[in-house]
């Protein structure tokens, strides 16, 4: 799965064209690399978001196209933030 869309459906970012600016301005990182919109995404991997002064990061869990509200946090456990 593209990261962008990883991002927006795991509900980290709400908009997948704000996930999208977020990876092209380098605020993604995937296992310490810089991620485009399109970089993918697979289980295990280390994802760290970069918002404003702070940063978050979360290994991915699971994959999935489509995941209710209330189930997005079983995507991803935090690892730090």
């Amino acid at each position: 799965m593209r990261v962008d869309k990883f991002l927006k459906v795991s509900r980290i970012i709400k908009r997948r064209t704000v996930a999208k600016e977020a990876c092209d301005t380098e605020r993604i990182i995937i296992n310490g690399k810089q991620a485009k919109p399109s970089s993918p995404v697979k289980e295990g991997d280390i994802v760290t978001v970069r918002f404003g002064g702070g940063e978050v990061s979360v290994r991915v869990k699971k994959i999935a196209e489509h995941v209710p509200k209330n189930d997005a946090g079983e995507l991803y456990e935090v690892i730090e933030s």
